[in-house]
């Protein structure tokens, strides 16, 4: 079997403006980055209206596992089936961090014959939206030190500095760090660290933001420190949105590319589902409604996090529903949730895939019941899948009530995915609401305090019993209610790998405890962000990162997957 990059590689990607002109894209609202890569100007896309024809489906998944999952996989599959079965559609999705990229994940652009190209651009600099996310972050973390070196006006406690800078690769070593030393010249020395670029607030503001202007009132809420008494200083009072939105401006245009079979995909923003918000942007999938009849998108990680967090933190901010969701599962990753090691997960095991399902089952009543959208359970095909097995897991999945599909798009494309297609079609044509009408059903209301709406996350959708923290966290979610800041949607951050704080427990654990570690305020994004168990913001590099085998042969990158 060839590579995910030699596939990408041996591919003929049509020009971009072809691609364009598929979406009735004129040339002059083309920015074109090479020959297969553009942005399409914001202006020309906010003049369109949004279709009442379109509807958006939502691509989630089981939670992860080492045996893989393919959910971009199945995005990319099934925006190509449906264009197949002669369907106006497109794709959106997110752009891939270099951290994982050299880390452990090696690359985000789908997989088999369901990729998105060109391949190695996306997946390492593309056209520089992340690298302006840093640079725009950084900015205001310099204007912060140097407010404080140069007088002091505003009066910034010190000790209070809220706001980290970033860099997006995976090095543990900036986690924790003292700047600013080496004499009076060089500021005052404190304390401070590095969060990874996906999970700054500046990407999530970039990617919850509808247009320039309400770019610009967001980054100016930001809360960047406090002063003694206590009053919080944003980035307004540093005279900085405007700074930040000039690095921005062209970045916020989105990206668009295609498939391996020319369907049109956006790409743009990045944000990390277990410790951000997990979705591509707003800007790109309101415009993706303003093109095509039928936008398929992912959310980041399993439905507990990216689902959870693209209905109550995406759809309530931008006023948007999906129509129908797809739910990923493999039957290896089901057995992993079993229990069997990866090593083991080619042999059939019907005990283990039956204790797994129970990870299965608690999406598939997350999505049905909680989040309130019709759901499809797609099952990526292995060769070392046997036919005991497929039945006993399509058999489970039909006693609930949901409809089951196995899908081969990674070694058929489009065509392996025809009858999810069909089926996503079905539930899109029964709903009567256009993508632009709100969603009308969330896990908790805007009214609950930040306590409650992180509790009824962790027991509805987790499976907790109940949550704890510190008098110093109860304190602070409170002083934030207090602050006017309680009727925010809540962002937790904790591992993708379980429904609990530890990534040990697999399958679908019940009663046990999630512990609140810290809470950030991010008000410019428009939620609070509360941290769970060990889950890191700056993640680390494994033994043996996905760099080793990433290299440059004859003019070729190889060795991204």
């Amino acid at each position: 079997m060839r590579s995910d990059i030699d596939i990408a590689q041996a591919a003929t990607p049509r020009p971009v403006t072809e691609i364009a002109a598929t979406l009735s894209i004129p040339e002059h609202a083309l920015e074109p980055y090479g020959r297969t890569k553009a942005k399409v100007n914001l202006n020309w896309l906010k003049a369109l209206p949004m279709r009442d024809s379109a509807r958006m489906v939502l691509v989630t998944a089981i939670s992860p596992t080492p045996a893989g999952e393919g959910k971009t996989t199945t995005t990319v599959g099934l925006g190509d089936a449906m264009r197949r079965l002669g369907k106006d559609a497109m794709i959106c999705l997110r752009e891939p961090s270099l951290g994982p990229v050299f880390g452990m994940k090696g690359g985000a652009a789908g997989g088999g014959y369901a990729q998105v190209i060109p391949m190695e651009d996306i997946n390492l600099h593309f056209t520089g939206d992340l690298h302006a996310i840093g640079v725009a972050n950084n900015l205001l973390s310099a204007l912060v030190d140097n407010h404080i070196h140069h007088g002091n006006a505003l009066g910034i406690d010190v000790r209070r500095v809220s706001w980290k800078r970033v860099l997006d690769m995976n090095d543990r070593a900036l986690r924790d760090i003292t700047i600013a030393q080496g004499g009076v010249g060089n500021g005052f020395p404190r304390q401070d660290g590095f969060d990874i670029v996906v999970a700054s607030e500046i990407m999530a503001i970039f990617c919850l933001a509808t247009d320039l202007d309400d770019l610009k009132q967001r980054i100016g809420q930001i809360v960047v420190a406090y002063t003694r008494e206590k009053q919080p200083i944003c980035a307004r009072d540093l005279n900085a949105q405007g700074a930040l939105a000039a690095v921005l401006k062209d970045a916020l245009a989105p990206n668009l590319v295609q498939t391996l079979e020319g369907t049109p995909a956006f790409i743009h923003g990045g944000p990390f589902a277990n410790i951000a918000h997990g979705c591509n942007s707003v800007i790109a999938t309101q415009s993706a409604l303003r093109l095509t009849d039928y936008v398929i998108t992912e959310a980041g990680f399993g439905a507990d996090l990216g689902a959870e967090k693209f209905i109550d933190i995406k759809c309530r901010s931008a006023g948007i529903h999906p129509s129908a969701a797809v739910l990923v599962a493999t039957i290896r990753a089901l057995k992993f949730h079993g229990g069997v090691k990866v090593a083991d997960l080619k042999e059939e095991n019907l005990d283990a895939l039956a204790q797994g399902m129970a990870n299965l089952e608690r999406h598939i009543v997350n999505i049905r019941d909680h989040y309130g959208v019709p759901v499809v359970v797609s099952i990526n095909r292995f060769e070392s899948d046997t036919p005991a097995e497929l039945e006993r897991l399509m058999e489970h999945v039909r006693s609930l009530g949901v409809t089951i599909v196995l899908a081969n798009h990674f070694a058929e494309g489009g065509a392996g995915a025809e009858e999810l297609a069909q089926l996503v079609s079905e539930l899109c044509e029964q709903d009567q609401r256009p993508a632009h009408t709100e969603h009308s059903a969330f896990v908790y209301p805007t009214t609950a305090s930040l306590w409650d709406k992180i509790g009824r996350v962790a027991t509805t959708i987790y499976g907790a019993s109940e949550i704890t923290g510190s008098s110093k966290i109860r304190n602070r979610l409170k002083e934030l209610g207090d602050e006017g800041y309680g009727h925010l949607p809540v962002c937790i951050a904790k591992t993708q790998y379980s429904f609990s704080t530890d990534p040990q427990l697999l399958g679908a654990p019940s009663d046990h405890v999630m512990e609140i570690r810290e809470v950030r305020l991010a008000v410019g994004a428009g939620f609070v962000v509360a941290v769970c168990g060990d889950i890191m913001t700056m993640p680390g590099l494994p033994k043996t990162p996905a760099s080793e085998n990433i290299d440059v042969v004859n003019g070729q990158i190889t060795g991204l997957f």
